[in-house]
């Protein structure tokens, strides 16, 4: 069954109807009851560790059909590696060249995806982020996706974009965009840098806020970091 876009009440109805299996944003997540689904596989930025144990975090794009990795690991025939820290795909789904003939691949096959990340030591793929969306103060870079994993924990903080603002002294400032729990009583800037703090390097931490009723989003639920 397929929605034009996300739609909670919809996808509580198809759940009734006897759907059992979903693909979601992280952002849709919580407004599902992960219960009702045998498997959710959740693609799209800030995974959360602490998802359900019947999600899997998948990563892939539309050149190459959608999520080839699943759970950090490729799918059968997919390889992927790590260049100058951009990954790189090579799979039987890569598209063949885009409409106006243009092919992005290498001569051997392999895609640039744009995308950031590392592979450890148990062949486990980390996605860091878009290598547009990294945020370079004060000459250090920070992946914003990192940074929202640690602000959306907070119990004041319903959503969260951090983005980079253009700034004298640091180049750029790291800039928290939050979707406050309750504006009346919104999180204060000091409550965030001192979160991230505690589990990141002290240069990751927002040196502003912004507050804001919603995040522009993609009929996919993503966050149009263009847009904010």
């Amino acid at each position: 069954v397929m929605a034009d876009r996300f739609d909670a009440e919809w996808v509580d109805q198809a759940a009734a109807s006897g759907a059992n299996l979903i693909s979601l944003v992280p952002a849709s997540l919580a407004e599902v009851d992960a219960e009702r689904f045998k498997t959710i596989l959740l693609g799209g930025s800030s995974i959360p560790e602490d998802r359900p144990p019947n999600a899997i975090a998948t990563y892939g794009l539309t050149e190459s059909a959608g999520g080839v990795v699943y759970n950090g690991q490729p799918l059968r025939d997919v390889e992927m590696r790590v260049v100058d820290g951009q990954v790189h795909l090579k799979s039987p789904t890569l598209l063949r060249c885009y409409r106006d003939g243009a092919d992005p691949k290498t001569t051997d096959g392999w895609l640039a995806t744009g995308d950031l990340g590392e592979i450890n030591e148990d062949g486990i793929l980390t996605i860091h982020g878009r290598a547009f969306d990294i945020i370079v103060s004060g000459g250090e870079k920070i992946w914003p996706a990192i940074v929202e994993a640690v602000i959306v924990t907070l119990p004041t903080v319903a959503e969260v974009a951090v983005i980079g603002r253009s700034d004298e002294r640091w180049g750029q400032a790291v800039t928290a965009v939050v979707v406050p729990v309750d504006l009346a009583n919104p999180p204060l800037l000091d409550e965030l840098r001192g979160a991230v703090k505690e589990r990141l390097p002290a240069y990751a931490a927002p040196h502003r806020i912004e507050l804001v009723e919603v995040l522009p989003r993609s009929s996919l639920g993503k966050i149009l970091r263009s847009a904010l």
